[in-house]
């Protein structure tokens, strides 16, 4: 199970990194719950692959395209579930936000169920993104 686990991490971090979120969209459970963290215009929490999709392509419009992802450690896979640390990085109408956090997924089968975001700095993100 771990190594599944892990492969299914490292094909979602390639995924984002490399902005193909049509592979991103292809590793999700039907049924997927994605918990967007603070309190700003993309957060909340997200159920099912099209309310993920919608956000994450809320994000990528925001940003003109420019949100990067970066793994910045090991994944570390505790049987279904997985650590991923990570840096990521955007600019939006004339502001930035470059900060580290950790992604967890928890993984069913070949598929993420479920992901929880962590940010270094939440009150930085929800200024960057805008009110809710």
């Amino acid at each position: 199970m771990e190594s599944n686990t892990l492969t299914v991490a490292r094909r979602y971090v390639d995924a984002v990194s490399a902005k193909d979120f049509a592979t991103v969209a292809g590793l999700f459970a039907d049924d997927i719950v994605w918990h967007q963290p603070g309190d700003n215009a993309v957060s909340g929490t997200h159920s099912g692959g099209a309310a993920v999709g919608e956000m994450l392509a809320t994000q990528m419009i925001a940003t003109e395209g420019t949100f990067e992802l970066q793994l910045t450690g090991d994944p570390m896979v505790n049987g279904a579930l997985v650590a991923i640390p990570i840096h990521f990085s955007a600019k939006r109408a004339g502001n930035e936000m470059s900060m580290d956090g950790v992604d967890v997924l928890r993984v069913e089968g070949d598929r993420i169920a479920e992901v929880w975001l962590f940010s270094a700095d939440q009150q930085a993100e929800d200024a960057f993104w805008g009110a809710s």
